[in-house]
């Protein structure tokens, strides 16, 4: 994958595969023997979509950057590093299924079928994406992707409500969301999940355990091992490699496989690191927060890079022909690869101008600024049950102010502002 000097991580700017970083890719998808049978039986065109996801992960992230950069946008909350985790656990589902993306996740968000321009657009704040300009967690339940808060683990209740109507219904549905290190910390997990395990019901918790909650490394607020923590709820758990795309989707797909046939909920642990800050205003303080060291460890364990050099290196023919020789698979891969990377960056670049555009002609109406705020009684309601059969009239509530002086004030006030809009 091309790399960007200005945006990526300087360890990733200078990736080169280690034979012995391949080796251990490899070992690691050998070493369950059910996590091996899936990935030994994985389409070649699902190779692709996995690499395909990554790298328009990465894209979308690097645009962001980008836009802080030329100051389109403020700050960015990014996922380099962890792409592997959101593509992974997403690819394992299913049409129908739903998924609930921290800020982080964002691959999740376009693996569900989300376009990326609706996705760019939330950071614009325009009116044509479903938050119509008022936040820039994004989501479309149509998709099966429920919008996020800024609220750490606070969809972890929600999606056990999710999933206890799909049992209820028998309704062969799983709900998956993301929770941080940090985040499992919190008493929405703990009054979330709990309720989860007594109901048992066909939901995956997954513990991005990348060894940092905003500016506190993990050993600073947490004893115990992030992998046992599933045992607090009496449930079981699985724990994965979350820089390996392949280890990450098989242990996802065994915890899903295993919710459609009645058993969960599940907390699957995986294991990465974020690099770069909690957000992009924080970068410098994030380097600081680990030694060098460990940024060069999961330098060369970038998820894409590690991906692309196993593929070449031992994965299956990705044009699907019988090649004669390894060196004409290898090429053949390797063309595959740079083909599918043209095609996402071509899709980054269209989602971007659509993007833009918007933030030209499509920014919010002021009036737009009250929709869905205030509440718009009826006429006085009639009810019967006097135990005589007369009617009895009950008076609708006061308002405070009209639906339409509401708008209009604020036309006047955003015209007493020298026109601007609401973003």
């Amino acid at each position: 994958m091309k790399r960007f000097p200005a945006f990526d991580p300087p360890e990733y700017v200078g990736f080169r595969p280690d034979p012995k970083v391949t080796a251990e890719y490899s070992a690691t998808l050998r070493r369950d023997p059910k996590r091996r049978a899936l990935v030994e039986r994985l389409p070649r065109a699902e190779h692709l979509r996995l690499y395909e996801g990554m790298v328009r992960f990465r894209l979308h992230d690097i645009t962001l950057k980008r836009w802080v950069r030329q100051g389109v946008i403020s700050k960015a909350w990014l996922g380099t590093g962890e792409e592997a985790v959101a593509v992974g656990t997403t690819r394992a589902l299913r049409p129908g299924d739903f998924v609930g993306p921290m800020i982080r996740n964002a691959g999740s968000c376009h693996e569900m079928g989300m376009p990326v321009a609706q996705m760019l657009k939330a950071y614009l704040g325009t009116h044509d994406q479903i938050t119509r300009g008022r936040d820039l967690h994004t989501g479309d339940p149509e998709k099966g992707v429920i919008p996020p808060t800024s609220f750490m683990a606070a969809l972890v209740p929600v999606f056990t409500g999710i999933a206890l109507a799909a049992k209820q219904r028998k309704e062969p549905r799983v709900a998956l969301t993301y929770v941080g290190d940090g985040a499992s910390r919190t008493a929405a997990f703990h009054e979330g999940f709990n309720f989860a395990a007594v109901q048992r019901v066909p939901l995956v918790i997954v513990l991005q355990d990348n060894q940092v909650a905003l500016g506190t490394a993990t050993p600073r607020h947490t004893a115990a091992p992030m992998e046992i923590q599933h045992t607090a709820y009496g449930v079981e758990g699985l724990s994965c490699d979350g820089n390996n795309v392949l280890d990450t989707w098989a242990a996802s797909r065994l915890l899903v496989d295993r919710c459609r046939k009645g058993d969960g909920p599940f907390i699957l642990t995986a294991r990465t690191f974020r690099m770069g800050g909690h957000a992009t205003h924080d970068e410098a303080e994030a380097r600081a927060l680990f030694p060098p060291e460990t940024f060069a460890h999961f330098g060369q364990r970038d998820p894409i890079g590690t991906y692309e050099a196993w593929l070449v290196a031992a994965g299956p023919a990705l044009d699907g022909r019988k090649h004669r020789s390894d060196v004409a698979r290898r090429e053949a891969n390797e063309a595959a690869l740079a083909e599918a990377e043209r095609r996402v960056t071509a899709e980054i670049e269209a989602a971007e101008a659509e993007a833009l555009r918007s933030r030209k002609e499509k920014m919010p109406p002021p009036e737009d600024a009250v929709t869905g705020v205030y509440a718009v009684t009826t006429s006085p309601a009639t009810k019967r049950g006097n135990g005589r059969g007369t009617a009895t009239t009950k008076r609708a509530a006061p308002r405070s102010k009209p639906r339409k002086t509401v708008a209009a004030h604020a036309r006047r006030t955003m015209a007493s502002r020298g026109g601007r809009r609401l973003s």
